[in-house]
């Protein structure tokens, strides 16, 4: 781990303009820590953000405002979120231990990098550590991989469960930084790699994440949070499912669906969730949506398998939140 120098920020004004060149924020530490023990992050400056006062969750416009510092266990057991975003509850409870929650915050979740074994691996290139470097995973190792998205230059994946749940919420981050406070859609938050894979997200610099706003709740028990990966316990998704339905009878009004595990960002398909609205809550609408968002799918080498398993987890995950059965947090078989 490199020297550098320690800043505690008392305000978010204090901690914008302590930053520079080599700066980064820290929080909970649960991603950057690791990354500093394994040379990929060198920062000259860690500026410690976590005596601001951004741990609150307060009511806000029919919805709720996530604080950046809430750690994720402060808003999972949140009554409101408990009640009114559910979806959101179990996917951060489907990551994770329990001990990582504790610590970890929900800007840092945002702010989460890649697990891709090259990009952690200080001796092997990597286009996000080192631009033109080079993509070691396209021809490699490269099981986990994206199959949505992805450039030459770049197919990893966001590793985060939290952040499935916001897209399909549809939340908003809101920022502060040199150049004022602004409001970003959780759409609009995260970066596909393109020629650019180092950057991760449409932060500028020197911004930092003060709060996720949450809409008015749509979705509080048509819900679910389906997550497939090599073990039931503290493994990243191979393929990840949220899916909220807004339901009229046995008729679809709305539909969110975000992906995660199969792309540098949550992926949505916006013309899968249009096709599912007017349509029956049936297996035969469900698999149209799932034939439409896997139909564009462009896989690696030894990633093939993730086709067939998101089509599927699809399905399967439209059928429990439209039944409202969620998937089970304590019985992690599929329900």
């Amino acid at each position: 781990m490199n020297r550098f120098d320690y800043v505690r920020a008392g305000t978010v004004a204090e901690a914008v303009q302590a930053y520079g060149a080599g700066a980064r924020f820290i929080a909970g530490g649960t991603n950057l820590i690791d990354l500093m023990k394994y040379e990929v992050e060198k920062p000259d400056r860690l500026i410690d953000i976590t005596r601001l006062p951004l741990d609150g969750i307060e009511e806000q416009g029919g919805g709720l405002r996530l604080g950046a510092l809430a750690t994720n266990a402060k808003v999972a057991y949140d009554d409101r979120v408990a009640a009114h975003y559910p979806l959101l509850r179990n996917a951060i409870l489907a990551g994770a231990s329990a001990q990582l929650r504790n610590a970890a915050s929900t800007g840092g979740n945002l702010l989460q990098r890649t697990r891709c074994y090259y990009f952690y691996d200080a001796g092997t290139p990597c286009n996000k550590r080192e631009p033109g470097s080079g993509c070691p995973a396209i021809g490699g190792v490269n099981r986990i991989h994206a199959i949505f998205g992805a450039s030459d230059a770049c197919i990893a994946t966001h590793p985060s469960d939290m952040c499935v749940a916001l897209a399909a919420l549809e939340a908003v981050v809101r920022v502060s930084g040199p150049g004022g406070d602004r409001a970003i859609p959780f759409s609009e938050f995260h970066r596909l790699p393109g020629d650019n894979p180092e950057k991760d997200t449409n932060l500028a610099p020197g911004e930092i994440v003060v709060s996720v706003d949450l809409p008015e709740s749509r979705f509080p028990q048509t819900y679910t949070y389906l997550k497939l990966r090599d073990r039931l316990s503290y493994a990243f998704a191979l393929v990840s499912v949220a899916a909220g339905l807004e339901l009229d009878g046995d008729t679809i009004k709305t539909a969110r669906l975000a992906l995660g595990g199969v792309a540098h960002k949550p992926w949505r398909n916006r013309e899968a969730e249009a096709l599912l609205e007017g349509k029956p809550a049936t297996v035969e609408s469900f698999r149209e949506a799932a034939d439409l968002i896997v139909a564009e799918a462009k896989p690696q080498s030894e990633n093939v398998f993730k086709i067939e398993l998101a089509r599927r987890a699809i399905v399967r995950g439209l059928e429990q939140a439209a039944a409202g059965t969620p998937q089970s947090l304590s019985d992690k078989r599929i329900q």
